[in-house]
């Protein structure tokens, strides 16, 4: 497998990605670093050029299908969406009721011992997993997407669960600013 293979080549092109928290810790159990999620994608769409077509936050892991307006790069956008989130999640597990902080935060520690750039806590993983989009592909990532809870065993049915674009594409009022595929 190349190392260029899941690379952000096309800075204006569709793409799925994935964001991972670290050794898979189910940070995102809690409304209130969901929220953050949620907020920090919207001031993307607003403020930095990125556009959302499908999103699902699950536990540990967020999965979005999306790409960057004209005059962005859409990897300049997810560096400031992941160093942001780590930065602000990590600072309300600090200072906010959480029973699990202190192991949290000795694994956010242990996994940035392994790298010299990370002065304290590393929270998400470095890869993004990366796909560019054909259309042929498009489909199947928006219902892979829209399925997590519903394998997950979270809700019935894809448009219940609050955190994702199912919602928005059952023409129900989603939490994310989302631009529809057509």
């Amino acid at each position: 497998m190349s190392g260029d293979r899941y690379k952000i080549a096309d800075r204006n092109a569709l793409y799925f990605v994935t964001f991972t928290v670290v050794n898979w810790i189910d940070v995102f159990t809690r409304r209130s670093y969901k929220i953050e999620v949620v907020n920090s994608l919207n001031y993307c769409i607003q403020q930095k050029g990125l556009k959302v077509y499908a999103w699902c936050l699950m536990s540990n892991h967020i999965h979005l299908i999306l790409s960057a307006d004209k005059g962005f790069r859409l990897s300049d956008i997810i560096r400031d969406f992941k160093k942001f989130t780590a930065k602000r999640i990590l600072k309300m597990i600090e200072t906010e009721v959480e029973s699990r902080r202190e192991w949290m935060l000795q694994q956010f520690k242990l996994a940035g011992l392994k790298l010299q750039s990370i002065k304290k806590y590393k929270f998400w993983k470095d890869d993004n997993h990366a796909i560019e989009l054909t259309s042929k592909m498009i489909d199947g990532r928006v219902e892979y997407i829209h399925q997590n809870p519903v394998k997950a065993l979270i809700v019935d049915d894809a448009e219940e669960y609050v955190y994702s674009s199912a919602r928005d594409y059952a023409g129900r009022t989603g939490l994310v600013q989302i631009s529809f595929l057509s």
